[in-house]
């Protein structure tokens, strides 16, 4: 796969972790991690990243019995749109992007 079409695929794989969350980024990471070094490290860090994200939404859920899940929901939302922008824009520079707050399930 050439780079430029490296950078799309990872660019498309951090957006759409925005609106289908868990979805695009396992599908990105089973189709594209043989087709370059730079889709398989930005389609793991997106996979890491919204397996992270789920498990917070999950606890958050549970937390709102306490009232406290209220707050965290919002909260979980906008740090999901913000870190994937960032990494998108990262991904479409040719840069690599590792997202803060995340737990590394998908090892290289």
């Amino acid at each position: 796969m050439s780079p430029e079409d490296q950078r799309l695929w990872a660019t498309l794989t951090h957006v759409g972790g925005i609106f289908f969350s868990l979805v695009v980024p396992i599908i990105a990471y089973l189709v594209l991690r043989d087709r370059g070094q730079f889709i398989k490290e930005h389609t793991r860090q997106a996979l890491n990243f919204h397996i992270t994200m789920a498990i917070a939404y999950v606890v958050a859920w549970l937390l709102c019995l306490v009232l406290i899940g209220f707050v965290l929901l919002p909260i979980i939302g906008v740090v999901v749109i913000v870190f994937a922008i960032l990494a998108a824009v990262a991904a479409n520079r040719g840069d690599l992007y590792r997202y803060p707050l995340t737990i590394e399930f998908v090892k290289q």
